[in-house]
């Protein structure tokens, strides 16, 4: 007699202003649903349903990484206002990293409403709203699950560059840049790279946001490899 292996149902869904995109993983495999407008929220028959995990990204560009032995849950506007611009409305918030002896500080601020609203309609199995972190959390989360020494791992939308990049163990950057298409976000991570002394054509970058086919053949005349996480 056969048996169905039960596969943990995911979700990851990533926010931004523009709209939202989400990956689902379960007992029929995994799909993407590359980006959708703000307005299909409601009608997603995905969102209807309930998992045994799931994580809301927001593509904020209002996010710092303090080394743990600098943060002050105190002094948590002052830290992000040292890196980003913030406005009077901007409530800040901190989640810790501890496999990076780090702090990130982050405001959802933007795109507050939409991520709001998705957290507020997709559950967990046993009726729990995910917390909404920023996309640089899931980021640098997935440094780990990069096999190249050199990791790079990125996510593009709505006019910024969400990149961080390790050798091993060790973080070389994590940042986010005004970048106003995807060719000036290229040009951000090139320039990264050759500042970090990295060679592109031995290095897979991994990107967590959907890459159309032009952009993925675009990053394929310089990188050995590109994948979609």
């Amino acid at each position: 007699m056969s048996q169905t292996n039960n596969i943990e149902s995911r979700i990851s869904i990533q926010v931004a202003l523009s709209g939202y995109s989400f990956k689902i993983q379960d007992n029929e495999g995994e799909h993407s649903s590359g980006w959708l407008t703000p307005d299909r929220i409601f009608t997603t028959p995905e969102f209807q349903k309930r998992y045994d995990a799931v994580k809301i990204s927001l593509l904020t560009p209002k996010v710092a990484l303090i080394p743990e032995q600098f943060f002050n849950p105190m002094e948590l506007r002052q830290m992000l206002g040292d890196v980003v611009r913030l406005g009077e409305n901007d409530a800040i918030e901190f989640v810790r990293m501890p496999e990076r002896a780090s702090v990130l500080v982050f405001s959802n601020n933007v795109g507050e409403t939409l991520s709001r609203m998705i957290s507020q309609t997709v559950f967990t199995t046993d009726g729990y709203q995910a917390r909404i972190l920023p996309e640089m959390y899931y980021i640098l989360e997935a440094l780990d699950k990069c096999s190249d020494y050199n990791k790079i791992v990125a996510s593009y939308a709505d006019g910024y560059l969400h990149l961080a990049v390790a050798q091993g163990k060790s973080l070389q950057i994590a940042n986010t840049f005004r970048a106003v298409d995807f060719t000036t976000a290229e040009y951000f991570i090139f320039n990264t790279l050759k500042k970090l002394q990295l060679n592109p054509e031995i290095s897979t970058i991994c990107f967590r946001t959907p890459v159309s086919d032009e952009e993925e053949m675009s990053l394929y005349r310089y990188f050995k490899s590109v994948e979609q996480i």
